[in-house]
């Protein structure tokens, strides 16, 4: 089966997820766009490559942008995608849609950085890494 060059898949917003606002907390947000890019890293098959190599991702920055709230109950499609692969850097994108209309409810980035796991510096991305987006950006 070919991989898809958007990740994505669907929750029911929970109540441990509203604020006192009574729609989704924004750190509710950040949580679901770090599990999902977990989770696509996974299903791309990235996890072996990057433990084999000895180093790991770490987020350098988070940016959300919050146009509509949404509601305890309602289903949400969250998306994700690889937007670019730099030296050491990944720019991931996420789209949080409302099921029920199709609007885009949040759009979020996160910048993560290839690091060594020993060191903890910054690293150049290995093509044994690097290989792995591709396939998905191919598609």
């Amino acid at each position: 089966m070919p991989l898809s060059p958007i990740y994505s898949k669907t929750i029911t917003i929970p109540g441990s997820a509203i604020d006192e606002n009574g729609h989704v907390n924004n750190v509710a947000y950040v949580q679901w766009m770090q599990d999902i890019a977990v989770e696509h890293y996974e299903y791309i098959g990235g996890t072996n490559p990057m433990q084999l190599v000895g180093a790991t991702w770490v987020v350098r920055e988070h940016r959300i942008e919050y146009l509509l709230p949404p509601f305890v109950g309602e289903e949400m499609e969250i998306k994700t995608w690889v937007e670019n692969i730099r030296r050491v850097r990944s720019l991931r994108r996420c789209e949080f849609v409302r099921k029920a209309d199709g609007k885009v409810l949040v759009r979020g980035e996160t910048d993560w950085v290839f690091v060594d796991v020993k060191t903890g510096l910054p690293r150049a991305i290995p093509e044994e890494v690097s290989k792995v987006f591709a396939i998905t950006q191919e598609k």
